[in-house]
């Protein structure tokens, strides 16, 4: 399913968690390791509620510091690479909250690494498993679902 997609909405995700998740390292506070995951969580199962998209919607655009890039794309990849980002941080703050400080970080940081890998390379490492998996039969298009 082909939609319009904003991906200066996506790559706003992406630099905002990315600030957040080494603002967070740098600052020990591993705690907004948990709410980051619990944003793209709730971003993931409700899109409309993601947090750095209502910021990306009601702040960015109205002042003009970007502007929407829509592209013909399927919205599903990135929803799933979005919640692979959640998993993760979940990890990631599990791993915290257990005292595991250097798994922790590791997969807190490797999320934002990730992430910025797509903004500056245009590579999506949760869209391309998402490819492989539905091309494994692993995912299947909710059309083909029915």
């Amino acid at each position: 399913m082909s939609t319009r997609v904003d991906h200066n909405a996506i790559k706003f995700t992406q630099v905002s968690l990315t600030v957040v998740a080494v603002g967070a390292f740098l600052a020990d506070l591993p705690h907004l390791v948990g709410v980051l995951a619990l944003v793209l969580a709730v971003g993931t199962a409700r899109p409309q509620a993601n947090l750095f998209r209502v910021l990306y919607q009601r702040v960015v655009l109205p002042r003009g510091w970007l502007r929407p890039h829509l592209v013909d794309d399927d919205p599903a990849p990135h929803r799933f690479a979005q919640g692979v980002g959640a998993a993760l941080l979940a990890g990631a703050w599990g791993a915290l909250a257990a005292g595991l400080a250097a798994p922790g970080w590791a997969l807190a940081l490797l999320v934002a690494v990730l992430a910025m890998v797509n903004v500056v390379a245009n590579f999506c490492a949760g869209c391309f498993l998402y490819y492989q998996l539905r091309r494994l039969g692993v995912i299947r298009r909710a059309a083909e679902a029915k």
